[in-house]
Order: structure tokens, then sequence, then C-alpha cells
């Protein structure tokens, strides 16, 4: 498979900046959380317009800081949906919480704002701290109902942005509408720093725990220990904390994508252009949604089944034979014998929209570095595949 390999499902896009920002990194002498670190927190929230940025080794690690700060604990409880990666709901359970999954909706990716109500007004809604809503492939989520929903049951709102990022809207950047946004820099994301992530806030006291959490409950960074006058070993631990800072070799690649992003997003835009003028045509194919601030993240080509003599695997599997790099983005959590051990009766029957887009959904691939005949190959490829399975 690999030797066919004709279009990958994604490249990341890196070049002479982040190379030589790495290289003054490490002729610098410090490799840890430092100076790079902190320019890239500062860059970042004037970039998205919050006050606070904090750097994190993963989105994963965000969201912990993120539920932990918000009030998350055993008794407690998020409302998320069960379109996504599993680590979303993962880190409620890590810090003893529990999970409420609300269906997405009927023709998009997003969790479903009614959904979300019902929960918070029944029995169950006294446990809830935070929705996090996940701006599955970069397309945003109904954040003017969500944060209606959240202000009246006065819940706190985390936004996983680790597709969004720069998805920007009526109401500001995806990631900085809610009380929290947690991104990620993971290699195939928007901007990359290998591993990585960051959380952002409007809110003091909610920055001011999660910059302590993220560094064993300490009350200094290690930059500051090491730079201020005060001796570096004089510090007061708040909390058990965690191991969650980025590093700066890291964090200077982030500083060069970070540059780079609009441009990025410009390029996979192009890319999706052609993408869509060219399916819209084939009757087999459901067009991605699309709103306001779409990142194109990911391209989700939702497969008519109807019109089609074979299920998506099959069609996937073709693809991938054809020299075709593919995913599916995102088994949904209740397939997972974690979650169905937990949760009674957590199954697809109660998450109809969820499966349906599971079973019909391919990720094909969708990076800024692509050619035009890279895109063009994919397009023949999927219209070959339709063509030979079409009902």
């Amino acid at each position: 498979m690999e030797n066919n390999l004709k279009v990958p499902f994604f490249k990341a896009s890196l070049g002479e900046e982040e190379e030589q920002a790495v290289l003054n990194v490490m002729r610098s002498g410090w490799l840890t959380t430092g100076k790079e670190a902190l320019a890239f927190e500062k860059e970042f929230a004037e970039k998205i317009n919050v006050p606070h940025a904090l750097a994190v080794n993963s989105n994963t690690s965000g969201m912990v800081l993120a539920m932990e700060a918000c009030g998350v604990k055993p008794g407690k409880a998020v409302i998320t949906t069960p379109y996504t990666f599993v680590s979303t709901a993962a880190c409620a359970r890590l810090l003893g919480g529990d999970v409420f999954f609300a269906d997405i909706e009927k023709d998009s990716y997003s969790i479903d704002p009614d959904r979300v109500e019902a929960i918070l007004a029944g029995e169950r809604g006294k446990d809830v701290v935070a929705i996090v809503p996940v701006h599955i492939g970069g397309n945003v989520c109904n954040m003017d109902r969500i944060m209606e929903i959240a202000r009246k049951y006065n819940v706190k709102v985390i936004e996983d942005a680790a597709h969004s990022f720069p998805s920007r809207t009526h109401l500001g950047y995806a990631g900085a509408i809610g009380d929290i946004g947690v991104f990620s820099f993971y290699v195939t994301k928007t901007i990359t720093t290998g591993e990585g992530g960051m959380v952002t806030t409007k809110d003091e006291s909610l920055a001011k725990r999660m910059t302590s959490m993220r560094m064993h409950g300490m009350d200094r960074t290690t930059w500051d220990r090491y730079t201020s006058p005060k001796a570096s070993w004089e510090y007061d631990i708040i909390a058990p904390g965690y191991k969650y800072n980025l590093p700066d070799i890291l964090a200077a690649i982030g500083r060069a994508q970070l540059k780079k992003a609009d441009a990025f997003d410009e390029k996979r835009k192009v890319h999706v252009k052609r993408y869509s003028e060219a399916f819209k045509d084939m009757d087999f194919i459901k067009l991605p949604p699309d709103s306001e601030g779409n990142a194109w993240h990911l391209y989700l080509m939702r497969l008519d089944l109807t019109k089609l003599d074979c299920d998506r695997n099959t069609f996937a599997k073709e693809l991938q034979a054809k020299g075709v790099g593919i995913s599916v983005h995102f088994i949904p959590v209740f397939h997972f014998s974690y979650w169905k051990t937990l949760y009674k009766d957590f199954d697809a029957t109660h998450f109809p929209n969820a499966e349906q887009h599971y079973n019909e959904t391919i990720s094909i691939p969708l990076f800024p570095d692509m050619t035009d005949e890279m895109v063009d190959y994919v397009i023949r490829a999927v219209r070959e595949t339709g063509a030979a399975h079409h009902a």
C-alpha cells in the first residue's frame, strides 16, 4: 500500500523558517519552556484577540487543564458530542467526572444545541459544569445558541478548537468565544509544532489556575525561576498539578507556522473549492457542511449510500488501492468497549445522526502543499470508484 501511495492523506508544510527556528533554540542552550514559548503564547493571543494563552504539550493536556479549572471532578459532568476523537470525553474521566453525550445535527457534524439543552433541563443537568462543543473539520458549531444555553443554565463553555484555527466568525475566532478554547498543533493540524497545543481564555482566574496546574501546581514558571533575581529554588505548590508545558524547541516551530497560518488557510480553501465544484455533480456525494469561518482542516466527503451498491469501507479501501491516502473522522465514542461498559445502553440507537454520518463519511487528502495534479488525481479516483459502484 505504501509504495502505491500517489497522494498522501496529509503532509506538513515545513520550510527553512521552521528549520532555522529549531537551530536557533538548539544553539541557545535553552530547550525547555522559555522565551520562545512565552513569545508563541503572546503572538497566538494577539492573533485571536484574547488576553491569555498557555502553550501546552497537546490538546488533550489543554483539555484536562480546562476541565479541571471549570470544576470537573467526581460528581460533576460535561456535555459533549460522541462524534469526536475520544480524548475530548476521556479528559473528563481522567478527572473523575462524567460525560453526557448529545447527538450531532442531522445535516452537520456539530453537536445539536437542542439536545444539549434537553440534558441541562433534565435531572442530569444539575451535575453539569461545562458544555464542550467540538468544531469538527474546522466547521464552527452554532456558538450563538450554545452560548445562550450556557448563560441560561450557568455553565461554562470549553471549545474543542483542535480543528478550527484560524476560524473567524462574527463572535470572534473559534476558541475565543467560550470561556476557554483548546487548540491542537499535532502534525496533521492547520499549523503544527509536531506535538503541542494552546489553551486560551479571557478569564484571568481561569488562566491563573491553568498556568499553575500546567507545571506541577507551582506558583512560578521554570523560565521565571531560572531568569529572575529571586532564588530559583524558592516556589510554592498550590495543588498537585501536571507536567503539560510546551518546550521552546517546539514553540519555535509554532511561531514560524503561525506566521503562515493565513496563507495555509487560503491554500486549503482553493483545494476545497475544486473538490466541491467537481463533487457537486456526483449524485453519490453529499458535500460537507460549510459555515462562517470554516477553517477546512478536513474535507469530510459523505457518501449517499442509496446511490451505491457498496458500503463506506469498500469505497474507502478502493480509494486506498488507487493510491489515495484517506482516513475516517471519527469513530463515535459509543463504539468503544470502555465507554459501552461504563454507561448502560450507550449505543448507536441513541445517536442516530452520529452513527449515520460515521457510516457514510471518508476524509480525503487536504493540505496546503497539494498540487493541482494531486487534487485532480483524488477527484478522478473518487469519480471512478463511484461509477464502478453506482446503483
